[in-house]
């Protein structure tokens, strides 16, 4: 039984990708006893939602949770528990009903439509997601460009990030920047002057909530690591922000 239960131990970071149709129960999990949810099985993984304006609402509004504490809590009337549910999530959909907005010769949407299709991703869902990137159609001239960087040399810088952090956090209860603390953001995401300033006038626009804040910093921490710093400067914090830009404004949109 020993070896059987050792064979069973998973050897690689999990990856979930759940269909548009999924409920919210099986995403979170608790439609029986012991029932864990698509966000517990992806813990320390990643869970990819495809065709994200298709989840019921109510289904991506029971994300908010365990995005924010890295835990779920599933309570029926004579069970209650606790599970771990620290993933990355990545998420992909169109900008429009009919895919695209923006190409005003091929978009057919109306107002109405748009302003439903952007109200289906709640401000506060937003605002717990760092990046937002548009990926615009470059045709057959995309598919052949070549790549601004190979994986080998993206997968280095990574791996040397991760050393950066290994070394910082020595002493600490995390490992990486996405999981520190407000405390902890206080002593290693130290800002050179023009790096406060641009981060305060944004915060004066109302760019930014509380929470924004700090999953901007955690982000500019994290390219300042990329790029081999020991200080985030203003230009980490401004790629941070120019990254989060969009889904501030469309989280404006959708509130």
């Amino acid at each position: 039984m020993a070896g059987a239960a050792q064979d069973e131990l998973a050897s690689s970071r999990p990856f979930r990708a759940p269909h548009h149709s999924i409920t919210a129960a099986g995403l979170i999990g608790g439609a029986r006893r012991g029932w864990v949810g698509e966000v517990v099985l992806a813990h320390n993984g990643v869970l990819f939602l495809d065709e994200l304006s298709e989840f019921a609402r109510p289904t991506l509004e029971a994300l908010r949770q365990p995005l924010e504490d890295g835990r779920v809590a599933i309570v029926r009337a004579r069970h209650s528990a606790v599970y771990p549910s620290r993933f990355m999530l990545v998420a992909a959909t169109n900008p429009c009903p009919c895919g695209y907005a923006g190409d005003w010769e091929r978009c057919r949407c109306s107002e109405t439509e748009l302003a439903r299709h952007r109200r289906r991703l709640s401000g506060p869902l937003l605002d717990r997601i760092d990046l937002l990137v548009k990926l615009d159609s470059e045709g057959a001239l995309g598919l052949g460009a070549e790549p601004l960087r190979s994986s080998e040399k993206a997968r280095e810088q990574v791996m040397l990030a991760r050393e950066r952090q290994a070394a910082r956090f020595a002493d600490e209860t995390v490992t990486v920047n996405a999981h520190m603390d407000v405390r902890m953001l206080a002593r290693h995401a130290r800002l050179e002057p023009p790096a406060e300033e641009l981060l305060r006038k944004s915060q004066e626009r109302d760019l930014l909530s509380a929470r924004g804040q700090h999953r901007v910093l955690r982000v500019a921490r994290t390219i300042a690591d990329l790029n081999g710093s020991e200080r985030v400067r203003a230009r980490d914090v401004g790629s941070a922000l120019a990254m989060r830009s969009e889904a501030e404004h469309a989280g404006a949109r959708a509130a």
